[in-house]
């Protein structure tokens, strides 16, 4: 078979041009006023023989996915903004940065609250220790959310992840 873009000879059977990836199946209409095309090499993945694979716009779901976890912003984006808000993995993870996000700000409430206690009590040093424990653990966890929902995987955190579940109609 004969391909209308680049004139090459091409095996029976074939869909796609070997020599530039143009498609055998429609054939381009010729050109105005009689001209004939000239054959341009051909660059690129079909040059090497590789079918053209048509164009996806926008994010993939694993990427939307980790992505709503660096901020609280990506998250509400992703609650809102089509066609993010349809996909349930998506609108699960974006639920669960936000309930993350809770999760954090009420631990940085309790730890302020509790080291002014042990303050007034003279034991202000014990708050040392636990901003950074409580620090890298909310890490450690934000850290697992955003690998995992890379990963394409529904990791659920105890509490947050049930929370997240209901409101995504997962």
């Amino acid at each position: 078979m004969q391909c209308p873009a680049c004139s090459t000879e091409n095996p029976a059977g074939a869909t796609f041009c070997q020599h530039c990836g143009a498609s055998l199946s429609s054939a381009p209409p010729p050109p105005p006023g009689g001209y004939t095309q000239v054959p341009q090499p051909a660059t690129g993945p079909a040059a090497a023989g590789y079918a053209p694979v048509s164009a996806q716009t926008g994010l993939s779901d694993n990427s939307a996915a980790a992505l709503a976890y660096v901020t609280i912003i990506p998250a509400i984006v992703f609650l809102v903004m089509e066609p993010y808000n349809r996909k349930p993995f998506v609108r699960y993870h974006a639920m669960q940065c936000i309930g993350l996000h809770v999760l954090w700000l009420a631990v940085w409430v309790v730890l302020m609250v509790v080291g002014i206690m042990l303050a007034m009590v003279h034991l202000h040093l014990l708050v040392l220790l636990l901003w950074p424990i409580c620090w890298i653990g909310l890490v450690v966890l934000w850290l697992l959310c955003i690998v995992s929902a890379a990963q394409g995987k529904w990791f659920k955190l105890p509490i947050i992840g049930d929370f997240a579940k209901k409101q995504a109609g997962a």
